[in-house]
């Protein structure tokens, strides 16, 4: 139990009040007050808070936010190589000028929000950079460091959705034909398979499950301080993207010769594939002569996506294609193109209820044939 102690200080003669109390963990703290009030409402809050398990030790919260952030990041097991590095950027370019002498238990919910306001940068940039320090003051909550996180629930600024190019099966065949023959075999895999790039210019022969026609997507490859670097994929799972016939064939041709560990794209040397050199090779031009400003192969993506939705596929076949976490996930970047399905639904449901009062009935009875 927290005690209040009285005190006269020799050397000015004012009287103070001193709690003394212990964590949860036994451990002895102390603070002063002026007001014997203070000093019992502290009591009371202290004692409260370890009943209700919300008790947060002022010794541990006396690290800088900057600090606690390196330590965060250091802790993280679950991202990869990439996005390391984006999350580094943000600290040393953001996070650490704002807040590298501030301490853990001086944050504010306000200058958060004020901090965020004030950030010359675009909308989806201030939402990544507020994403990173959520992220850590999340772990000094679990850490016991923080009772709530301070960068909880502010208001972020609105990231206005663009329309995204979605090609035809005729606008896929004329780019991969202005790419030529090599690059254009790339245009029409990105635009049947929806692979991100990285898990293209990663993928390997062995991965090609030709009897099947399936391609198993298992890691990523992407450039890191300038280093092109092999890890897992985006959200870390291994999945199976279908590969049409047409396709088949012409990838069978390409790994030809070529050894299970093998890459089946590669780049100068044999080096992994990058995209800025494949965009500059061909991408940009042979877009651009076809009205396709700002290009990038990233929308070959979302071509896939497209052409899937439109060949039938449901929402969980095109979460699975694409690598999304969730079928919510799909739905958000890609629900408007499922609408254009309801017409065939609604001739489904007009055909199959012609053919069910078509049957001959005896009586009440349906006849079975």
């Amino acid at each position: 139990m927290a005690t209040v102690e009285r005190r006269v200080s020799d050397r000015t003669g004012k009287t103070v009040y001193v709690v003394r109390y212990r964590t949860p963990e036994r451990a002895s703290r102390q603070k002063t007050f002026k007001l014997r009030r203070d000093a019992d409402r502290f009591v009371t809050s202290i004692e409260s808070s370890k009943m209700t398990g919300a008790f947060v030790d002022p010794a541990r919260q006396e690290v800088s936010v900057a600090d606690w952030c390196d330590k965060w990041l250091a802790a993280k097991t679950n991202i990869g190589p990439k996005t390391r590095e984006r999350y580094e950027g943000i600290l040393s370019a953001q996070i650490r000028p704002r807040w590298s002498t501030v301490k853990l238990k001086d944050v504010r919910h306000a200058d958060v929000q004020t901090w965020l306001a004030g950030l010359d940068l675009a909308p989806a940039s201030v939402r990544k950079v507020h994403r990173v320090l959520s992220q850590a003051m999340d772990f000094a909550v679990k850490d016991g460091r923080l009772a709530v996180n301070p960068a909880s629930g502010v208001s972020l600024p609105r990231v206005e959705s663009t329309e995204k190019p979605f090609l035809s099966h005729e606008q896929v065949a004329e780019l991969a034909k202005r790419c030529g023959p090599g690059d254009g075999l790339i245009v029409t895999f990105l635009a049947y398979t929806g692979l991100r790039w990285g898990e293209m210019a990663a993928l390997r022969v062995k991965r090609l499950d030709f009897l099947r026609r399936r391609i198993v997507i298992a890691e990523s490859v992407t450039p890191v301080k300038g280093v092109m670097t092999f890890g897992p994929t985006k959200g870390h799972e291994r999945r199976e993207v279908p590969m049409p016939r047409f396709l088949a064939a012409d990838l069978s041709r390409l790994v030809d010769g070529k050894g299970p560990d093998d890459l089946v794209f590669t780049g100068e040397r044999g080096a992994p594939m990058r995209s800025q050199a494949f965009q500059r090779r061909s991408l940009t031009a042979a877009s651009t002569a076809m009205g396709l400003e700002g290009f990038t192969p990233h929308e070959l993506r979302h071509s896939a996506a497209s052409l899937a939705i439109a060949s039938g596929a449901d929402v969980k076949v095109v979460q699975t294609m694409l690598g999304h976490k969730s079928a919510t996930m799909t739905l958000d970047l890609y629900g408007h193109l499922f609408g254009d399905r309801l017409d065939v639904v609604a001739d489904a449901m007009d055909v199959a209820r012609t053919e069910a009062l078509s049957k001959p009935r005896v009586g009440n009875v349906l006849k079975l044939a």
